[in-house]
């Protein structure tokens, strides 16, 4: 046809065309999807994989099921299969793997609008979707379960089938398949199972988070007189049979213990983040890469441990989190003392009080106020705050007879009233405003946020303290980084997110503090560790030293530690963040100084720098110990000369003259 030709046709013939082609490319692409997975199902002739777990270097690393026990289908108890068939599948060895009667009683129900929802998927749709597909509710996954529903019942025999769903099912508590569930709960194999116990377990398949036997063993075996029920409705068993059965004393064996506690922590975080996409399956040869590296965990778990060790207490816990703060990908974690006896992780979900290490939030919203890190906060032997429960005045054993303080000194210092004060003359909305953009949220509007009086999880603090070596810029932490197929193909990604919340140059200013924390404040004690290289933090305790924290960064990692009671009680008699928290921080940091090398951070072209006292902060005079004060557009640049050292002739006789002047202004206010 030639082009002159195409310009005669018709409106309806363009539709034809364009409806003939939109159906080809259908057929084409639904020809590609058939052969590719019923190649797939085929395969399954020779056994079933595993879902896989890959390092940040694309190394395997450890399976989603590690515990996983396979059994041949005469090795289970008769009446567990006969019992999983009845409660799950009771037409299971009549239909082709989709079941229209089953289908068409759920289409019914939920076209009704009853309270929930009706499924209607048979046991070859359920292995379908734990072998190749998500849990996500969608026609088009209804579609292509059912589409592989049917492959299954082609290329497997109704037996195999069915020894491969009961070797799969996910029966909650990260465990898959009836003989480890079996071992487990009841320390027996599967092929020893009584009607009760068989009964109890299949129970569990429709909902094992709320039929758990160790976390709700009532509703277990409520569940339990369900199935029992099906099982004599369906004449796999007799009245009598399911009367002994429901008056039998079942047996269920303490919650399991871990099996190994190397990289615990991080291999349940990893398999939690899979679940939560992925619900309970378990697809054969899928690739799960992720961001942690195993060199990183050992460094993370012997740090931890190590520091416990040497602060003593039984019970004392600790968390630590490394993220790379330029991507948030999420290099180790430890959320305990020891995951083979607390698997609970501390560092996701362990909520305290962050104590000083707060404070960096109040100063970079002081900064952006216009401040800069030579103003001074003055007013210290004043501080008294009107509160709802009376007036509040913070203990501060720093300032001693100080009436005023730069930014810097005072958060080196981790001076309390410089804090509240400052957050009183920044306001508490842009603070506030500042911690939620970073993650840090559901903060208190107290007087006492300054000092870090809210909640925070070790995994949000860490990743706020982000935007420092970032230069302002959030990045939302993650473990997983994508998932494969049995084919290769990207079936999930999480891409890296960041956000610009503050400027370079209140970054960057941020950072020379932090990094003055390190040098000569209350974090210098990581210099005594060996910690090198331009890195910055700060310490965080809490009241009666229930808390103690160090969050610190390098250009390269962020890492925050936080070591308490589960039950908040006193760690020890001055056990502060710099006492208990730092040690386990500057131990990581040095043992991951070669993989992670702590970089210069260059400031901002736009900053300008100045020559200031060290002591004073104030311009120096000839024997000021001097460092290089960086300056962003509109901050007020010190012209006072430095009261503290004496300096030349012509620098006393003008700070004199300077003295006179600000002796009037006094006078006349």
């Amino acid at each position: 046809m030639r082009f002159s030709d195409l310009r005669r046709l018709s409106k309806r013939d363009w539709v034809l065309t364009a409806v003939g082609t939109m159906a080809v490319l259908g057929l084409v692409l639904g020809a590609v999807w058939t052969g590719r997975n019923a190649w797939a199902v085929y395969k399954l002739n020779r056994g079933v994989g595993d879902t896989t777990f890959y390092d940040a270097a694309g190394r395997p690393w450890f399976r989603l099921d590690e515990q996983r026990l396979d059994v041949p289908l005469d090795q289970i108890s008769t009446y567990f299969k006969d019992a999983v068939v009845a409660v799950e599948d009771h037409r299971f060895y009549l239909h082709p793997g989709v079941d229209p009667i089953a289908l068409g009683r759920a289409a019914v129900f939920n076209l009704r609008g009853g309270s929930g929802t009706q499924g209607g998927s048979t046991i070859t749709q359920q292995l379908a979707r734990t072998l190749f597909l998500s849990n996500t509710r969608t026609y088009g996954r209804k579609i292509k379960e059912a589409s592989l529903a049917v492959m299954l019942e082609v290329f497997l025999s109704k037996r195999e089938i069915l020894e491969l769903y009961l070797n799969r099912v996910y029966l909650g508590g990260g465990i898959y398949g009836v003989e480890t569930m079996s071992q487990k709960m009841l320390g027996k194999s599967a092929a020893d199972l009584s009607l009760g116990e068989a009964a109890m377990m299949a129970g569990i398949i429709r909902a094992p988070a709320s039929y758990s036997p160790w976390l709700h063993l009532d509703a277990a075996k409520r569940r339990s007189t369900v199935v029992l029920r099906r099982m004599q409705e369906e004449g796999k068993i007799t009245a009598a049979q399911e009367a002994t059965a429901l008056g039998a004393r079942i047996r269920v064996q303490p919650p399991p213990q871990v099996t190994s506690a190397k990289h615990g922590f991080a291999k349940e975080y990893l398999r939690q983040q899979f679940r939560n996409v992925y619900g309970g399956d378990n697809p054969p040869d899928w690739q799960v890469h992720t961001t942690f590296v195993p060199e990183l965990q050992d460094a993370a778990e012997t740090a931890v441990k190590g520091g416990l060790r040497r602060i003593g207490g039984r019970g004392l816990q600790a968390a630590l989190v490394a993220m790379d703060p330029h991507t948030g990908n999420l290099l180790a974690m430890v959320g305990g003392s020891d995951f083979a006896t607390t698997t609970f992780n501390r560092a996701v979900r362990s909520r305290r009080q962050p104590g000083s290490a707060f404070k960096p939030f109040v100063y970079a919203a002081a900064l952006e106020q216009g401040l800069s890190p030579v103003s001074m906060i003055a007013g210290l032997q004043q501080v008294a705050i009107d509160a709802p429960s009376g007036v509040w005045i913070p203990r501060d054993e720093r300032i001693a007879d100080r009436e005023e303080m730069s930014l810097r000194e005072a958060l080196l210092e981790s001076s309390n009233a410089a804090a509240v004060l400052l957050q009183q003359q920044v306001g508490s909305g842009p603070v506030l405003r500042l911690a939620r953009n970073l993650g840090v949220r559901d903060q208190p509007d107290v007087p006492s946020l300054a000092l870090g009086s809210g909640l925070v999880t070790p995994l949000e603090l860490t990743a706020a303290y982000a935007v420092f070596p970032t230069l302002g810029f959030r990045v939302l932490p993650r473990g997983l980084v994508s998932v494969k197929n049995a084919a290769g193909d990207d079936v999930h990604r999480v891409h890296i997110e960041r956000e610009r919340i503050l400027s370079e140059q209140v970054s960057f200013q941020m950072v020379t503090m932090l990094q003055d924390v390190v040098n000569r404040g209350t974090g210098a004690g990581a210099r005594r560790m060996g910690v090198q290289g331009p890195v910055g933090g700060k310490t965080g305790s809490t009241n009666d030293y229930h808390d103690a924290w160090f969050v610190g960064f390098s250009s390269s990692v962020v890492v925050g530690v936080w070591v308490g009671f589960d039950q908040p009680a006193r760690i020890r008699q001055g056990g502060t963040g710099a006492q208990v928290a730092l040690p386990i921080w500057s131990d990581f940091m040095r043992r991951a100084a070669r993989q992670l090398p702590a970089g210069a951070i260059s400031p901002p072209g736009d900053l300008r720098t100045e020559e200031i006292c060290l002591i004073s902060y104030h311009r120096p005079v000839d024997g000021c110990p001097t460092y290089v004060e960086y300056f962003k557009s509109g901050d007020d640049i010190p012209v006072r000369l430095c009261p503290i050292h004496s300096g030349s002739l012509k620098q006393r006789a003008r700070r004199a003259v300077q003295g006179f002047f600000e002796g009037l202004k006094g006078i006349f206010r």
